[in-house]
């Protein structure tokens, strides 16, 4: 981890670990990218106006895509200052956009922390409805498919648990990536997670909960299940992609960004 031991070498005085809700639909993603807007980019620039001055340095738990929002984000701040957490958060939600809130800080005291080595899992879910096109304002929140077989979806989602080859559910890996990965949990259920009046009567949520995910991992894992859901895709299809060989191909089906949330975040 090159950047950690940069910043360690930097002397920063303190460190701490703080927890943020944001929206994506507006965001091209977290990750500062030249003449776009990222969540990165306004974080920076609301904690550069609190901190008046103050040397600091953000580092995200891992990036999100455009258009994904976030229950439960987390960053480690370096800051050359103690701070006082509760004036933090006041000042950072007061000054922040409105689709970005800090909900909580907490000082890191073992000086070897690395945010991005020392999480453990995250858990992402997947909000889609099966009624057709959603209520406009359902649009940053949930995809609509219709005509989906959810009992069959359900029977798909698990065959992604465990450890298995996910280079189909990869969008353009290096040479280095490590397209092996463990899914520790894999479900579709009822939505009782996210709910507004605008919302259909019925919702779903597709929860895939693990270590670390391939860059669009479950955007491709849903857009696989929707073509199962519609009947274009078999159970076999799915069990055959997470199988390392010549045969192995993608299956090219990536659902919308705006339905996909990172839920939380573990350390422990």
């Amino acid at each position: 981890m090159f950047i950690f031991n940069v910043l360690r070498a930097m002397n920063y005085e303190r460190s701490y670990l703080v927890k943020i809700q944001y929206l994506g639909f507006r965001w091209h993603g977290w990750q500062k990218q030249p003449n776009v807007k990222t969540v990165h980019f306004a974080l920076d620039k609301t904690i550069r106006f609190v901190l008046d001055g103050v040397r600091f340095k953000a580092i995200g738990v891992g990036r999100t895509d455009a258009k994904v929002s976030s229950l439960g984000y987390f960053f480690q701040l370096f800051v050359d200052e103690t701070l006082n957490g509760e004036m933090f958060l006041e000042a950072f939600n007061r000054n922040s956009p409105a689709d970005l809130y800090a909900i909580s800080i907490l000082e890191i005291e073992d000086n070897s922390f690395n945010i991005i080595k020392h999480s453990k899992s995250k858990e992402y879910h997947y909000y889609f409805s099966n009624e057709g096109k959603n209520h406009p304002y359902a649009a940053p929140f949930m995809t609509g498919y219709n005509g989906l077989n959810i009992e069959l979806m359900q029977e798909g989602a698990k065959l992604f648990e465990g450890t298995h080859f996910f280079g189909c559910y990869c969008a353009k890996p290096s040479e280095a990536t490590e397209l092996v990965r463990t899914v520790d949990y894999c479900s579709i259920q009822e939505n009782t997670f996210l709910q507004a009046s605008f919302f259909p009567n019925e919702s779903y949520a597709l929860r895939v909960k693990g270590r670390g995910f391939l860059r669009y991992q479950i955007r491709l894992m849903m857009g696989v299940l929707s073509e199962l859901g519609k009947g274009n895709l078999s159970l076999d299809d799915i069990k055959n992609s997470l199988i390392e060989s010549e045969q192995s191909k993608s299956l090219a089906v990536i659902a919308p960004g705006s339905g996909l949330h990172l839920y939380d975040v573990s350390f422990i």
